[in-house]
């Protein structure tokens, strides 16, 4: 490539870093480490009145916490600072004015109300997308300067050319064609002084030399209206590549109220997923390697991302996949890695202390290994481990099943008395415990550790059984047995 690869990611803190989010400063980042480029973070927050407070600091401590690092932006700087929209209002309201001058814009003075009485008659003369009518387009000099002298409030809006064909190749789609006659002189500057997206985002495209716009299939329509800002100024176009849509398993288009998916990274996060594996699962969000390979490092994401790769169709959010994968990343950790994933979630369901002793932490390390291989998030070892804490055992018909066994009460009473001999309550002293009740009452295979495992744990799959019935402990495990019997 002739010049530096320079790519952004700008979200509005109107809210918290959305998974859709993520996923377009992913592969922004991507492109622009494959490519030897820049990433840059910008905050686009002229949406004064629905910016929430954290919606900045979710983007940026998410985003890093993804292993998405930014080469510039508001907290580290750079060349092309202010990142921040509402630091550049100088620059946008400068060639606001060139445009003026231009007679590429002009004033509107038409009020809110008026405005939408225009949409409702267009809407009921059968047009579909209402533009605006166009009064203000043709004001002479003389009425713009009478109605500012009464103080009439206006904005800036773009006189849209006539007649002209907006073209473009998208990276992702391919040729896309707009009509300058589809789209209604549109608003630069609001009546408030502060500019709009579509307006603000091509000067600082333009002044951040912003080489290449990977976004969402959302932002496809105001495309030809940041074209005519180029136009008009007469400045290059960055090439655009408009990424498909995220869709739930029900194949329709992910909204924030669809509570069937988690939406935000912070929420992951917090029910302990690990961020190597969010950063492998949206990066084949919409985007698929060569061949059958699935897991990914950072790195050899960087070298084999194409971006011509980059999905036509709408891309799946498939739940399943997200937690198989966390499981192959989870499993890859050491027991003291999983030990710190978990633990907190078991502390704050109150089953463990805040402050644990050498020998309750000693515990909790061998309760968390047993599920090490199993566990597909940190939050899931509590419903996982939930027999090592329930008082009373409620048993399901598989369980009830077992107990049914003519054999159970004779091998239950077996085994209390063999762990009522127990000196050492050890895995190794519970399996020679089992098989003295084998040899006892002649009862093996599942006859024989179905009912121990059922009557001991309440379930009838589970973790390695004298592991787990040494971790309940003698004295519950006793308890356990002789509330079978009453």
């Amino acid at each position: 490539m002739t010049k530096e690869v320079r790519v952004r990611y700008a979200p509005s803190p109107t809210g918290f870093l959305h998974i859709g989010g993520a996923r377009t400063a992913l592969f922004n980042y991507l492109y622009a480490k494959h490519h030897n480029g820049k990433f840059i973070v910008r905050i686009e927050d002229t949406d004064i009145e629905r910016n929430v407070e954290g919606g900045e600091a979710s983007q940026l401590d998410n985003l890093k916490w993804l292993g998405i690092e930014y080469d510039e932006s508001i907290d580290i700087g750079g060349p092309y600072a202010p990142y921040r929209q509402m630091e550049r209002l100088d620059i946008y309201k400068e060639h606001a004015e060139k445009l003026l001058e231009q007679g590429v814009a002009y004033k509107c003075f038409c009020s809110s109300e008026k405005l939408e009485a225009s949409r409702e008659e267009q809407k009921a003369r059968g047009v579909a997308a209402p533009t605006y009518d166009g009064t203000c387009r043709h004001l002479s000099a003389e009425e713009v300067a009478a109605k500012e002298a009464a103080g009439e409030p206006y904005t800036i809006r773009m006189r849209v050319p006539e007649n002209v064909t907006y073209e473009f190749e998208d990276l992702v789609r391919g040729p896309v064609t707009f009509e300058s006659k589809d789209i209604g002189d549109w608003v630069l500057v609001k009546a408030n002084g502060i500019p709009t997206y579509n307006y603000a985002v091509v000067l600082d495209d333009h002044f951040m030399e912003i080489s290449h716009v990977f976004r969402g299939e959302e932002h496809l329509s105001n495309t030809p209206k940041q074209m005519m800002i180029f136009d008009a100024f007469g400045w290059e176009y960055p090439r655009f590549g408009h990424m498909t849509l995220i869709i739930n398993e029900n194949r329709k288009k992910l909204s924030k109220r669809d509570e069937s998916i988690i939406q935000f990274v912070t929420q992951y996060k917090d029910l302990g997923y690990l961020p190597e594996a969010m950063f492998n699962f949206f990066a084949l969000l919409g985007w698929s390697p060569e061949g059958e390979e699935e897991i990914f490092s950072k790195e050899e994401f960087i070298k084999i991302f194409d971006e011509k790769r980059l999905s036509k169709s709408p891309s799946m959010f498939d739940k399943q996949k997200l937690t198989w994968m966390n499981n192959q990343y989870i499993k890859k950790l050491s027991l003291e890695e999983v030990v710190a994933l978990s633990l907190p979630h078991l502390q704050k369901a109150e089953l463990l202390p805040e402050e644990l002793t050498a020998e309750q932490y000693a515990w909790a390390t061998d309760l968390i290994a047993l599920y090490h291989d199993q566990m597909s998030f940190g939050a899931e070892i509590v419903e996982l481990s939930s027999l090592f804490f329930n008082d009373h055992i409620e048993y399901d018909e598989e369980a009830k099943e077992v107990l049914a066994g003519e054999q159970v009460p004779e091998v239950m009473a077996a085994f209390k008395a063999e762990l009522e001999q127990l000196e050492e309550f050890t895995p190794d002293a519970v399996k020679a415990a089992i098989k003295a009740v084998q040899k006892a009452t002649g009862h093996k295979g599942k006859n024989l550790f179905m009912p121990i495992r059922v009557v001991t744990t309440g379930e009838t799959h589970g973790p390695e059984l004298p592991n787990a019935i040494c971790l309940i402990g003698k004295e519950k495990t006793i308890d356990r047995v002789e509330k079978f019997a009453q």
